[in-house]
């Protein structure tokens, strides 16, 4: 998981930023949206590239009593590294035949389980260890993906319920995931809803007694407060990035982008008209021109579908991506100014300074913001601002 120490003395070729300040205010602001639920933290992916250490610890400081993550292993880092208290929940919902379940038994984690395989696994570890596994009964409410569906629900709630009867778990949440809570007014929000109401309240009558009922993502939870039931998932809005264009921005709902992604300018060079830039020749000046040099590509995460149209705040200008985004570095055509060697080169940030955001190179490379914050790799240095609070 990223961690970064103090900021060095002498500039980096490479950093993102991540304001913790912010990161606090969005849980806050999130909180605000569900207020008679619990809030979980999503920190899945390193917290979808910001860091999920230092995420984690800031989100429960703002009040998030749950945490999130995908994979097992990625809850038991938190559990054993993070510093939390005794008392916030760990839940991870991505597992396959063979995974850590003793270990995360012991760890106190609350495991999904969607189908009968599963169920068997987490029995059979739990009777080994000698302590009652926290299991989640997943729905599959019409995402089609992970989640049990509702003709097998009866079966799976039945063998449940003779586990938690031996002392081999105990059923502590029911939960789904919308598919489609990011387009508003999509039939499938109702029919999901539905569905899982009707999923819940079959497996309360056979005699579940959950301590949350959750079905709301960050989607959900901003536009839809009857999905809210006991807990929210809040994974990108945490991040200050708003789940997408129809939606709304994330100033609509009180957020703010929590990573800022800068370079230091390795060469400023002049040349001449004609003049080809970068792999394949794809962009050539069209006049006597000055480029820049940005030593971040795409192994840094620069997705490479954005060649030719990133945007990028340098000397307080957009500039745009010339020619292809390289593995390492990429060039901007500076129209003839002339930024001394190491000047900053913002590719996305909250906005406030006129840079672009991370929805801005999502535009450019024709994905989603989440793909372009989480995929910044380990090479760029996180650099953590406002940690007062942890």
């Amino acid at each position: 998981m990223t961690e970064t120490a103090l900021l060095p003395t002498a500039p980096l070729r490479a950093r993102a930023e991540i304001d913790l300040a912010a990161l606090r205010a969005n849980v806050r602001a999130l909180r605000g949206r569900a207020p008679g639920a619990a809030l979980m933290a999503v920190v899945k992916s390193d917290a979808y590239g910001h860091g999920a250490l230092r995420c984690a610890r800031a989100a429960v400081a703002a009040g998030a009593s749950w945490l999130g993550t995908a994979t097992p292993e990625e809850a038991l880092v938190l559990r054993a590294r993070g510093g939390l208290p005794d008392d916030v929940r760990i839940m991870c919902w991505l597992w396959t035949p063979g995974g850590p379940w003793r270990e995360a038994i012991d760890a106190g984690l609350d495991v999904s389980v969607s189908a009968m395989w599963a169920l068997r696994e987490v029995s059979e570890a739990a009777r080994a260890v000698g302590r009652a596994a926290r299991v989640q009964l997943k729905a599959d409410t019409g995402l089609g993906r992970n989640g049990c569906q509702p003709g097998d629900w009866a079966e799976l709630v039945g063998a449940a319920l003779d586990a938690e009867r031996a002392g081999l778990l105990r059923v502590t949440g029911l939960w789904s995931h919308f598919a489609c809570a990011d387009e508003p007014g999509h039939p499938s929000i109702a029919a999901q809803l539905g569905a899982f109401r009707e999923m819940v309240g079959y497996a309360e009558r056979e005699g579940v007694r959950p301590e949350v009922r959750h079905i709301a993502n960050s989607p959900a939870t901003l536009t839809l407060p009857e999905s809210h039931f006991d807990l929210v998932r809040t994974g990108i809005a945490l991040y200050g990035i708003s789940p997408g264009p129809e939606v709304g921005v994330p100033a609509d709902f009180g957020l703010r982008p929590v990573m800022t992604l800068s370079g230091s300018l390795a060469l400023v060079k002049r040349v001449p008209a004609g003049h080809g830039v970068s792999y394949g020749h794809h962009y050539t000046t069209p006049g006597e021109t000055t480029l820049g040099l940005v030593p971040l590509g795409y192994a840094d995460g620069v997705p490479r579908h954005a060649s030719g149209a990133g945007p990028v705040l340098v000397g307080g200008k957009w500039r745009t991506v010339a020619g292809r985004i390289a593995m390492d570095q990429f060039v901007v055509d500076l129209g003839g100014d002339e930024p001394a060697v190491g000047a900053e080169a913002v590719l996305f940030g909250p906005g406030d300074r006129g840079e672009p955001t991370a929805e801005d190179w999502a535009q450019a490379a024709g994905t989603i913001a989440y793909e372009i914050v989480t995929r910044i790799g380990t090479r760029v240095p996180r650099v953590y601002v406002d940690e007062a609070a942890e």
